[in-house]
């Protein structure tokens, strides 16, 4: 696409420690380098402040007075990135029915998922600080949670169909994931601004990038550390789910 951008906010979904703010970060650049409006100001101007996080735009989920906020913006004729890991409430779920919002959703093996959630709740907690994961202070109490974003995952890949993305192929094969992005987003994918914005959002430029939450970042590593008893334990968990999400139990 090289004409005017599409009058739409761009919602960007993702389960937990599955490369949802690497993912964001080159769905936003992308959005900028196409002439988008920028969320981080719009956020400064309009009375976002308490609706979304500076780090990463997410909104949380689509309350009744956070909606309200987030389409006054949007009904003034902005078109802007924000980002969510919760399935949307019935306003969030009615905005993508109208077209107002267009979703994408990436995922990740729910077994690499909660390891890397544990590990980075213990990281952080080691520096005083508290967030999402500080009380994941188990493997357990991490498959447990983890598998409480199933029924999301399923709800997602209705919703965000046909921009469906996987953590292990944006790793993997990250040039055409992202060149799937852009198609889906109606940018051009020749233009210099949208290649430089996919080039600086490369894995090796990514980890780098502030919010962006890498760590380890290795496929199946959950098979390296996780006890005979807690992979049971996730087989247990997430059986109904693998086979569906494209991975071996």
């Amino acid at each position: 696409m090289t004409g005017k951008l599409p009058h739409q906010m761009i919602l960007s979904a993702g389960m937990p420690r599955a490369g949802s703010a690497w993912f964001y970060n080159l769905t936003r650049d992308c959005w900028l380098a196409a002439g988008g409006d920028d969320i981080r100001e719009i956020r400064k101007t309009y009375p976002l402040e308490t609706v979304i996080t500076e780090t990463n735009q997410n909104i949380d989920n689509f309350t009744l007075r956070k909606t309200l906020l987030i389409l006054l913006p949007f009904l003034m004729g902005k078109s802007f990135t924000i980002k969510i890991h919760f399935a949307p409430m019935t306003l969030g779920r009615t905005l993508i029915g109208l077209n107002w919002i267009r979703p994408t959703f990436i995922y990740r093996d729910p077994r690499d998922a909660l390891l890397s959630a544990y590990e980075y709740g213990r990281r952080v907690e080691k520096t005083g600080r508290l967030n999402a994961f500080s009380h994941l202070d188990t493997i357990e109490k991490s498959i447990d949670f983890m598998g409480d974003y199933m029924a999301d995952w399923e709800t997602w890949m209705h919703l965000a169909d046909p921009a469906i993305f996987r953590y292990e192929d944006l790793l993997t094969d990250y040039v055409q994931q992202a060149e799937r992005l852009v198609n889906f987003l109606e940018l051009d994918p020749q233009s210099q601004r949208i290649r430089s914005a996919i080039e600086k959002n490369k894995p090796r430029d990514a980890a780098q990038k502030e919010g962006g939450h890498f760590s380890k970042g290795k496929i199946g590593r959950f098979r390296d550390v996780l006890t005979s008893e807690q992979i049971a334990l996730c087989k247990e968990r997430f059986s109904p789910y693998l086979e569906k999400m494209g991975y071996e139990l």
